[in-house]
């Protein structure tokens, strides 16, 4: 019950990652906002998920977990009930922002009770779940929000969140039992400096793209900020006499440090990926929002698979062997999509999606275990939130990464495409008559066409880069240390205790 609990209440913020996006143009309309202001309403929470984020051990350590984890999602809830109730454009980002805060800790938390709550020979089948929950929520959203978006309206892609919350909210309550609390003193300008450096990061990250990046003050601005504010917070993290806000015990244990990288790369080619494909769906391909999200489906689909058959494999195998099996189909899935084209039919779509849903499952299972297999159960809960902050940054990053990668390759590819394009090009001599390129219908058609075949180019050029990014990374997971008693079972001993305080009866 703990487990099916607190999983309810991290789906729904995982959801809320993606849900939204789809429903932009129809918010857009209802409240009257302009494109640069209606993508407030995704930035809002994301950066204030993300200032949060860190946030989340102190608390624990202060007021106890289950208290974070019930505030939480009471907060969570109502504030997806404003955004629902949202009659202008400032009312829904205020609301946004407040879900960021409260959703923060949904997912580290998650985390940290599964780790808790399962003995060290369930943590993997423990981490499927976790990783069910948190990597098709985003996977989903797009389809769940764009069918509630054209079949109902979009406030339902926030009011579908409070039956879920409230069901949570329950079981927490009645089963969640308490962590004890530290009463940790709050090192204020260490949080200070990485909050600004994180927020600062991720404005530049979601607005470059809209603002053409260095050729804008405030990207400048930003850019420079966050680079200071990240310096000082290095500077004061290792000079700091006493307790520091980062909590410099993480920085020995080798795979809490090399699974968090993963993590970094895994988010980078999962969000970077599906950022593109709607955009690739609706723009080239010509399919409407409904279908959009059906043929990303089976990507989701995919995920689950894997990982449940990885459940039951990372007691018996090699974690390492079975992440370089996950990059691997996700290399693959990449090569495939490499070979995409405009006259092809869904199947290509379904299958490479299906395959890469895999790969992420086979990746994601088995990382999120050894990340934390040699971590000391008191470090987990400033460890978990770092986990997630690293994948969600390189979601960020891989979001900007690929946007800019494209439509940047499509402008060259566009001025290249041209140059070949004259009055000899044997392509010419068969068009019909009205499509003649010394007549405007002509002309116009043919600018069309060039356009879009330079946009192609560049999404292939895309999933290239990020097939050499999953193969860069594979001869790291050798790093990784794999122990025994991480792939098999082991004996009860204190350190496979739960760090929980049981409840009265």
């Amino acid at each position: 019950m703990i487990t099916v609990s607190i999983m309810l209440a991290t789906i729904i913020q995982a959801l809320d990652t993606t849900i939204a996006n789809v429903a932009l143009p129809h918010m857009q309309g209802s409240l009257q906002a302009s494109q640069d202001q209606i993508t407030w309403v995704l930035t809002s929470y994301i950066v204030a998920s993300a200032i949060t984020l860190p946030l989340t051990g102190w608390f624990c350590e202060m007021v106890g977990r289950r208290r974070v984890f019930i505030v939480s999602v009471i907060g969570f809830t109502v504030a997806s009930a404003l955004c629902g109730m949202a009659g202008s454009l400032w009312e829904i980002v205020v609301a946004r922002l407040l879900q960021g805060v409260f959703g923060a800790a949904l997912v580290p938390l998650s985390q940290a009770v599964l780790l808790d709550i399962n003995p060290r020979e369930k943590v993997g089948q423990a981490m499927a779940v976790w990783g069910a929950g948190i990597m098709v929520g985003p996977i989903l959203g797009p389809m769940l929000g764009g069918w509630l978006t054209e079949n109902f309206d979009w406030r339902l892609v926030f009011y579908i969140n409070l039956p879920v919350g409230l069901i949570a909210l329950w079981g927490i309550v009645r089963y969640l039992p308490e962590s004890r609390p530290d009463n940790q003193k709050l090192d204020v300008f260490g949080f200070v400096s990485m909050s600004l450096a994180i927020g600062l990061l991720q404005l530049f990250l979601d607005r470059g793209e809209l603002l053409d990046w260095f050729a804008s003050s405030e990207i400048r601005l930003e850019a420079a900020g966050a680079l200071i504010a990240f310096a000082f917070f290095a500077v004061h993290t290792f000079t700091v006499q006493g307790v520091s806000f980062f909590n410099r015990a993480l920085l020995q244990d080798r795979n809490f440090l090399i699974g968090s990288l993963f993590a970094f790369i895994v988010g980078i080619v999962l969000y970077g990926v599906m950022s593109l494909l709607p955009s690739f769906l609706q723009s080239l391909m010509g399919y409407p929002v409904v279908l959009t999200g059906v043929i990303t489906a089976p990507r989701g689909l995919g995920t689950m698979l894997a990982m449940i058959v990885v459940s039951r494999l990372v007691n018996h195998l090699d974690l390492r062997t079975i992440m370089f099996g996950g990059f691997a189909l996700m290399a693959g899935s990449l090569y495939q999509m490499m070979q995409f084209n405009l006259d092809m039919g869904t199947t290509p779509l379904v299958i490479s999606g299906l395959i890469q849903g895999m790969g992420i499952g086979f990746t994601f299972v088995p990382l999120s275990a050894v990340t934390f297999a040699t971590l000391a159960p008191q470090l987990r809960n400033a460890g978990t939130p770092l986990y997630s902050l690293l994948r969600n940054l390189g979601g960020s990053v891989g979001i900007s990464i690929v946007q800019a990668l494209q439509s940047q390759g499509a402008a060259r590819s566009h001025s290249e495409l041209v140059e070949s394009v004259t009055w000899g090009h044997p392509g010419l001599s068969t068009l019909p008559s009205f499509l003649a390129i010394d007549q405007p219908t002509g002309l116009a058609w043919l600018n069309t066409e060039v356009t879009r075949q330079a946009s192609m180019i560049s999404y292939l050029q895309v999933f290239g880069d990020m097939l050499l990014l999953c193969l860069a990374a594979m001869p790291f997971l050798l790093l990784i240390r794999v122990h025994r008693n991480t792939t098999t079972t082991s004996t009860t001993s204190p350190t496979n205790a739960p760090n929980v305080t049981e409840p009265a009866h």
